[in-house]
């Protein structure tokens, strides 16, 4: 690709105009952000502060939260410069580097909800090896290859797609996503194919191990005792709310850039912006009201005199 290419500002077409309402959207989304960093850094904070929680299931519900804090912002801070902002462009070095960030990020959080059922699995199958199986190093190291594995991943379209020459620069979206691809001149029928890996390796593939883990658990728990089947729906039960949600979105944001939609900009608006709020928003509720533990420091935390 010509190396111009890369300072050639890319126009994002996927807002309204309403220029009336400028400044109560940006009060919205900054809020929206600002929750999303304090509420994700809160628990992430409290889980490496009290040494209760520096299990591996509490070390990868951290991992996650602040997946979710850097994959919001990627997105929020151009976002909210772009609401204030008459012209909404990006050049095109910076929309594949937020393209890059924002693909290997999501893919990182579907991985880690692999990884997160894994230790799910070994603790209520395989009680009595868990504490050998699930030693520091093998957490570090299952964290370091998820970031890693899927950056790997998602670098080499992002590679692919910085060598590729542009035809067009105007993207339907507010951020960079796969609606890169209508910019290019040519559709690569290389990225096409490795981006069917990539979908095959970080998505489907874990959500297939997911569910195998998940059903060798419900068959466990159903033949267990009371106490193992409350267990493994207090644990569990958080992780496929995010992984239902999670996928939800995923195939939204998949299909859309991919498959030509008849839907209005107002409507792709709305349903892209459900794509990076719910998830790192929710995450922390969820997770904060359904695991004991946690709930326990952040009552201590915010309504410390009504802890005996």
């Amino acid at each position: 690709m010509d190396n111009q290419s890369n300072y050639m500002s890319i126009t994002l077409d996927g807002y309204v105009e309403d220029n009336n309402y400028r400044y109560v959207y940006f009060v919205i989304l900054f809020t929206v952000y600002i929750l999303i960093i304090c509420s994700n850094s809160t628990i992430v904070v409290l889980i490496c502060i009290h040494k209760n929680l520096h299990e591996p299931m509490y070390i990868f519900i951290a991992a996650l939260l602040f997946n979710s804090v850097v994959f919001s912002t990627t997105i929020y801070p151009k976002l909210l410069n772009d609401v204030l902002s008459e012209k909404q462009v990006i050049s095109y070095s910076a929309c594949l580097l937020q393209f890059f960030m924002f693909y290997s990020l999501g893919s990182a959080e579907f991985v880690l909800l692999a990884v997160m059922a894994y230790d799910r699995y070994v603790s209520i199958c395989k009680p009595l090896q868990y504490s050998t199986i699930m030693r520091k190093t093998r957490v570090s190291i299952l964290l370091i290859l998820t970031w890693f594995v899927s950056a790997c991943h998602i670098a080499v379209p992002a590679i692919l797609s910085a060598e590729s020459k542009l035809c067009n620069f105007t993207m339907k979206g507010i951020f960079c996503n796969n609606a890169i691809y209508e910019l290019l001149c040519v559709h690569s029928k290389v990225i096409t194919i490795y981006g069917v890996v990539a979908l095959i390796d970080l998505a489907i593939l874990p959500l297939l191990f997911i569910m195998y883990t998940y059903a060798k658990i419900l068959v466990i728990a159903y033949q267990s005792s009371r106490e193992v089947r409350k267990k493994a729906a207090e644990t569990c039960l958080p992780h496929l709310i995010v992984l239902v949600s999670f996928s939800c979105l995923s195939i939204y944001d998949i299909s859309i850039a991919r498959v030509e939609s008849n839907l209005s900009k107002t409507a792709r608006l709305l349903m892209t912006l459900q794509v990076i709020l719910y998830h790192p928003l929710f995450n922390p509720l969820i997770y904060g009201l359904k695991m004991k533990e946690i709930s326990k420091h952040l009552k201590r935390l915010f309504c410390p005199t009504k802890i005996i």
